[in-house]
C-alpha cells in the first residue's frame, strides 16, 4: 500500500477528480494549502501598498492506494492536473504500513475499497456523457 499525496492547482481539482473516478479511485482527502515551488512571486497592490505573494494557493489530495492502483492513480493525476506551465504541482508516493476502516475494523487493502465506488463511477459517467442535440 502507498499513500499518494498530490499538490495541484485549485482550478484543476475537478479535472483531477474526474480522471481519478474514471480509473476507479474514489477515496481521497482534500485540503487547501499554500506553497511555493518554481513559480515567480506575484506582486499585488493592497490598500496602496505593494504586497509580494510568495505562496500560491494549492489543493493537497491524499489517497491511500493498493499497489495495483498506484500507477493508474499517478497517471490520472498527471492527466487531470497538467497545464504544461510551472506550478502544476507535485506527487509524492510514500509507503503505508497499515490502514484500518474504523466503522468495520477492516484492515489494509480491504479497508481501501470504496464503499460506494460503483455509484460514484455511474455518476462520473453521467457527468461526462456527451449531450445530444435534443438536450439543447
Amino acid at each position: 500500500m502507498k499513500l499518494i499525496v498530490a499538490i495541484i492547482r485549485p482550478e484543476k481539482l475537478a479535472d483531477v477528480k474526474r480522471a481519478l473516478f474514471q480509473v476507479g479511485v474514489t477515496g481521497m482527502t482534500l485540503s487547501r494549502v499554500s506553497g511555493h515551488g518554481g513559480e515567480r512571486d506575484v506582486v499585488q497592490q493592497y490598500r496602496g501598498e505593494s504586497v509580494v505573494l510568495e505562496f500560491h494557493e494549492k489543493v493537497r489530495i491524499e489517497m491511500a492506494c493498493s499497489e495495483e492502483f498506484v500507477e493508474r492513480t499517478i497517471d490520472a493525476i498527471c492527466e487531470g492536473a497538467r497545464t504544461g506551465d510551472v506550478g502544476d504541482g507535485k506527487i509524492f508516493v510514500l509507503p503505508l504500513d497499515h490502514t484500518v476502516r474504523i466503522r468495520t475494523g477492516e484492515r489494509d487493502n480491504h479497508a481501501l475499497t470504496a464503499v460506494n465506488a460503483d455509484e460514484i463511477m455511474r455518476q462520473t459517467q453521467l457527468e461526462m456523457r456527451v449531450p445530444n442535440k435534443e438536450d439543447y
